[in-house]
């Protein structure tokens, strides 16, 4: 493969009919029937199959969630879910169109391109920062769990857990966003972007795993409360299907973390690695999004034909739970 690099850093592809082609700048003009797909920062061309695939899963789940939103009249988990399908839909988007054109022109995490179009690999940046609204879905079913079980076990107002884990998850979408602005207007070669973005995945890491612990804390200090109830098989469905959920989309930031941490480089293994990515990125975040539909807060939270055990029994007076 006769390949020169300029002293930009710009690969230059010569075919074998002596033609010139740039792969990579402000002026690539390689395509996927002039250059080898190696020379593409992804080194890939993305998977159409797989692509299309998703797009129709979260598509359903958008529906699935829309309804039942409407249905029980849970606004904001079903506003966080339909943000994360959408973005997701369109990350997938631009994935199919960078399957077309690996070599797609603007950085690799805008979102939105300077001119008045969207483009391919702009697009890709939605699905990184997809899950952040689907954990902020998550996020507040803690405050429904204290309040179904036992507001009094919690070591402060069940409320207060609004006020600590949607501002990180704000924080961490505004620290994704911001880094992927400054690496598009490099084409991805702004280190200070790459280490800001990094920031916002691993602060998301960070706050999964204090979620995580939360949670458990929270179930440890009402454990005198809910091993007298009987608190039923959609419940305890509810939970398996919240916790999978969590724990799907805190091994796709590890990976994610993993990933950035090499920068856009085409030296970096993992950027270039598609099974990878369609294992830790596409499966994880897919399946994390059929889980929230299992762990839909109206089966539980707004049944009237699934009232709170605490509140149907009287097995524990409040003066009881003070003491718990």
């Amino acid at each position: 493969m006769n390949v020169t690099e300029g002293s930009d850093g710009t690969l230059y592809y010569t075919a074998p009919n002596g033609l010139v082609f740039a792969a990579g700048g402000d002026n690539t003009n390689c395509t996927i029937s002039t250059c080898p797909v190696e020379l593409s920062v992804y080194g890939y061309r993305a998977s159409l199959p797989f692509s299309i695939l998703v797009i129709v899963l979260y598509a359903i789940v958008a529906v699935i969630q829309l309804w039942l939103g409407i249905r029980y009249r849970v606004w904001g988990f079903m506003s966080c879910i339909l943000l994360g399908c959408i973005t997701e839909i369109i990350g997938y988007v631009g994935r199919i169109m960078m399957w077309d054109n690996p070599w797609q022109d603007s950085g690799f995490i805008m979102q939105i391109a300077t001119s008045n179009s969207l483009h391919a690999d702009s697009l890709t940046v939605l699905i990184t920062i997809a899950p952040v609204f689907f954990a902020a879905a998550i996020y507040v079913m803690i405050y429904q769990i204290a309040n179904y079980i036992s507001p009094l076990s919690s070591r402060f107002p069940p409320s207060l857990f609004y006020w600590i884990f949607i501002p990180c998850d704000i924080i961490s979408l505004i620290l994704q966003a911001a880094g992927g602005a400054m690496s598009a207007t490099s084409n991805g070669d702004d280190q200070a972007g790459v280490n800001i973005a990094l920031a916002g995945l691993a602060f998301q890491v960070f706050t999964l795993v204090a979620f995580i612990v939360a949670v458990l804390d929270y179930m440890w200090l009402s454990r005198s409360v809910w091993r007298n109830m009987k608190l039923g098989w959609r419940f305890q469905s509810y939970l398996i299907f919240l916790s999978a959920a969590t724990i799907l989309i805190l091994i796709r930031c590890c990976y994610r973390v993993y990933e950035l941490s090499e920068g856009y480089s085409r030296d970096s293994e993992a950027l270039r690695d598609q099974p990878l990515f369609i294992a830790l990125e596409g499966v994880m975040v897919i399946a994390a999004a059929w889980c929230l539909v299992g762990a839909h807060p109206g089966f539980v939270f707004h049944s009237k034909s699934h009232p709170s055990p605490r509140k149907a029994s009287n097995q524990l007076s409040e003066s009881e739970e003070s003491k718990v």
